[in-house]
């Protein structure tokens, strides 16, 4: 109970310092209104009655009203132009101890003034107009002013003033340290947004390089050897067997370099490869089932899909429902329901997997990431969109109206071409 006040006190004062933020001209009007209501209150009170201070028994006279009233306008303005509002401030309050008696507090608006000058310059100018101001009025109070030069009144003023402009340094050194971290830690966010950037783009030349490099040669090899077999054949048996056999050995060789060159994408302590064919659509039921058997209810809708599928489109398909289906059950809720679909439209194979959960927290990601953050905030998000864009195809994802999530992958059967003519 006391965490929930704590938490809505914290609330309310996290509103009212956003609304102080977008609204300065009214905080300042708001500060004036009660600077000149203070000032007129305490110009009615006598500080030396008999029984400590008492009440009514002076009035201030119309010149000390103007003088109260200049200085609390001045205050509306000190955002704007803080070195002008000080020396107007000052110049009241200096008008007001040479000729106010009995005396006002117009010095109030002075101090206000230089803790706003404070808060908004360097320390080296704040100590030089703070000594400066703390003498001037000081200065005066004693020697002209109506009281004696003792009196708390003057040395209040010294006080006063000098706290002000140290509160007002204070301030700006805090908000210095504030804006100072909030740079380094977006500057580091930045920072480590691009290099991450950076890196993938680079590994990914770097695989396409050395994908392309230990594929080529060996693919036109075998390319050029089975032509020469093809042509031989009937006519030169000998010579299309030694073709044949250097197409054996180049696309072994082809192979293992293939091996070598995806290996070193893996990382230290991972499983072995499986030596089983590669999931596909054919094992969609075993999928489900397993998610079935763990509390999800699933219904599959599958289409006349074919089973001429390439076998990337294939295997897309289904690491995109697994992906999609294990973001269901871990974020979509106990009582969500998914429903599969798999449909052939014209030439490209569709893909569909919503579900009616509320979900939990900001939505549902692959990896702990939030896969409602339609921008691809989560892992399994971007793994799918990346699958999907390496077919030609389209990925969607985002919360369907009315709750719940879908996903959505377009993927096209027939090998998407160039503007070269280059199959991609």
């Amino acid at each position: 109970m006391q965490n929930q006040q704590k938490s809505g006190k914290l609330t309310t004062l996290g509103k009212g310092r956003c609304w102080a933020r977008t609204h300065p001209l009214a905080v300042d009007a708001a500060l004036a209104t009660v600077v000149l209501v203070c000032m007129v209150i305490g110009s009615f009170a006598e500080p030396y009655g008999e029984h400590g201070p008492t009440w009514g028994t002076r009035t201030p006279d119309a010149p000390s009203l103007l003088l109260m009233a200049l200085g609390a306008l001045a205050l509306f303005f000190r955002r704007r132009a803080p070195w002008s509002v000080l020396a107007v401030t000052c110049a009241a309050s200096i008008t007001e101890l040479l000729t106010g008696d009995p005396r006002a507090p117009v010095v109030m608006c002075a101090v206000i003034a230089l803790f706003t000058v404070a808060a908004t310059t360097d320390r080296s100018t704040t100590w030089r107009i703070g000594l400066v101001t703390m003498a001037g009025l000081t200065g005066v109070a004693m020697l002209s002013g109506p009281l004696p030069w003792y009196a708390q009144e003057n040395l209040g003023i010294f006080a006063w003033t000098g706290m002000a402009a140290a509160a007002g340094d204070a301030v700006r050194s805090r908000r210095a340290f504030v804006d100072a971290i909030r740079e380094r830690a977006e500057r580091a966010e930045r920072t480590r947004e691009e290099e991450a950037r950076r890196r993938v783009a680079e590994e990914r030349l770097r695989i396409a390089r050395d994908l392309h490099d230990v594929v080529a040669h060996h693919i036109a090899l075998v390319n050029v050897q089975a032509g020469v077999a093809a042509h031989v054949m009937d006519k030169r048996p000998d010579q299309a067997k030694e073709a044949l056999s250097h197409v054996r050995d180049a696309s072994r060789s082809a192979l293992n370099e293939l091996r070598a060159t995806v290996g070193l994408l893996r990382q230290t302590g991972d499983p072995e490869a499986p030596t089983e064919p590669a999931p596909g659509l054919h094992r969609l039921d075993e999928l489900v089932d397993t998610f079935r058997n763990a509390g999800l209810p699933v219904e599959v809708a599958l289409g006349q899909v074919g089973l001429d599928l390439p076998a990337a489109v294939d295997l897309a398909a289904f690491r995109i429902i697994q992906e999609a289906l294990t973001n269901v059950r871990k974020h979509a809720g106990r009582d969500a329901k998914a429903e599969v679909s798999v449909v052939r439209v014209g030439p490209n194979v569709e893909v569909t997997v919503i579900d009616d959960g509320p979900g939990q927290g900001q939505g549902k990601g692959g990896d702990g990431e939030g896969q409602g953050d339609t921008d691809g905030g989560g892992h399994g998000l971007l793994g799918m969109r990346e699958r999907v864009t390496a077919l030609g195809g389209s990925c969607t994802a985002g919360p369907r109206y009315g709750g719940g999530f879908r996903v959505h992958a377009i993927l096209p059967v027939a090998p998407v071409t160039t503007a070269k003519g280059e199959t991609a």
